[in-house]
Order: C-alpha cells, then structure tokens, then sequence
C-alpha cells in the first residue's frame, strides 16, 4: 500500500503524450521494440542484423537499408529512452514549485519509465560504452542533460533548506540507487513505481539531510 508521502506526486499523473502520428512512426516504434528483445536476450555482441530482422519481421535488406547497422539501432533506442523521460518529466515539473516534491517527482517519473521499460533500461544499462563517434557524443549529450536537471533539482533543495552536502555525490548517489533496481526489483514485495518511489526518496532525503548535519557536527569539534 502506498505512503502518504507518495500521494503528492502519485496523484500528479502525466498527460498522455501523443504518441506515434504517421504510419513510419508506429512502424518504428515496434521495430525498436522488437531490438529492444533481441538486445536484451542475446546481447549486443551476441545479437546479429539477421535476428534483429527476423525478429521485426523486416527483409534482412531491409533492415540494412533503413539502418544499416545494429549500432544504429541500438542509438536510436537510447536516443527514444532518455528524450521520453525527460520530456515527460518536464511536463511533471511544471505543476510543482516545492523542491522536495520536485525531486520526489524526479525519482518516480525515473522509476516508473524504468520498470514499464525494463528491458530497454537494462540495455541502456549493459551496452553503455558501445557507441561510438558522433553517436555516442549526441547519447552522452542527452545524457548531461538529464544529469543537469537532476543537479539543478538538488542545488535548489540544497539553497531552501539551508543545507551543505556535494550535490554531484548527491545526484550520482540517486542514479546509483535508481539505476542498478533490474537487478533486485521484485514487484511482490517491492511494490509498484508508487511505493518504491516513496521509499526510496524517503531514503535519500533523510540521508543527504542528515549527511549536512554530520557535516555541521564534524565543524564543531
């Protein structure tokens, strides 16, 4: 059962988005989809663009036509996975105003992607460094950015409060949390995106709330 202290940002719930306008659109989308399985069963390495075209039910010349690599594939998925959570955070973002809630917002508009998309976040998670050259900068880029909306999230927590604690071990720290769940995330007894949530950024806000005031301690003796 979810904790009070979920209903805020639970209860905030997303506009739907869009979605898929064109025909190519929707095609793509299954096709990533499809990758997404091939990637998350056999891995990068172990995956080849015939099982990436059987399992799409594209052409083999095909698949190469349209994205001539499974690189490009892989690109195109990261690409798709961090544009959505971050526009979909922006769009949660915009109806709160107190930095606690904002980071509580953060953290299950974070986990929710994550575990409606576990395979595609566990891809992201595994096949990191693959990338290379101009791809690999515009993924690094997107990820920056989401980095930086989390420090801004933290530096503005930090000046409200009064508090002096490292927002970059703070904002590393989170995504370590949040990041590594595909490994334990048990959905019996774990619970949903909401409870999760909850817990979890009750836990992190009482640690880098008490980690200033260990700071404050250590100033006095």
């Amino acid at each position: 059962m979810a904790t009070a202290s979920a209903a805020k940002p639970a209860a905030r719930r997303m506009r739907s988005s869009a979605g898929p306008v064109t025909r190519f659109d929707r095609r793509l989308a299954k096709i990533l989809s499809h990758a997404t399985d091939v990637f998350y069963e056999k891995g990068y390495e172990g995956a080849s663009m015939r099982d990436l075209s059987r399992a799409s039910g594209m052409s083999l010349a095909g698949m190469y036509y349209y994205f001539e690599s499974k690189e490009r594939l892989l690109y195109l998925i990261q690409k798709h996975t961090f544009i959505t959570i971050m526009e979909r955070l922006r769009e949660r973002l915009e109806d709160e105003s107190d930095p606690e809630w904002r980071i509580r917002i953060f953290i299950l508009n974070h986990l929710e992607y994550f575990l409606a998309n576990q395979k595609a976040m566990t891809v992201l998670s595994h096949e990191d460094d693959v990338l290379k050259n101009t791809r690999r900068g515009e993924i690094a880029a997107l990820k920056r950015e989401y980095y930086r909306i989390c420090l801004d999230l933290m530096d503005s927590f930090k000046h409200v409060k009064g508090l002096e604690f490292s927002s970059r071990i703070a904002v590393l720290s989170l995504f370590g949390m949040m990041n590594w769940i595909y490994t334990w995330y048990n959905p019996r007894v774990d619970g949903d995106a909401d409870e999760l949530a909850s817990q979890m950024g009750g836990t992190f806000l009482r640690g880098i709330c008490s980690a200033d005031g260990g700071r404050a301690a250590s100033k006095r003796k």
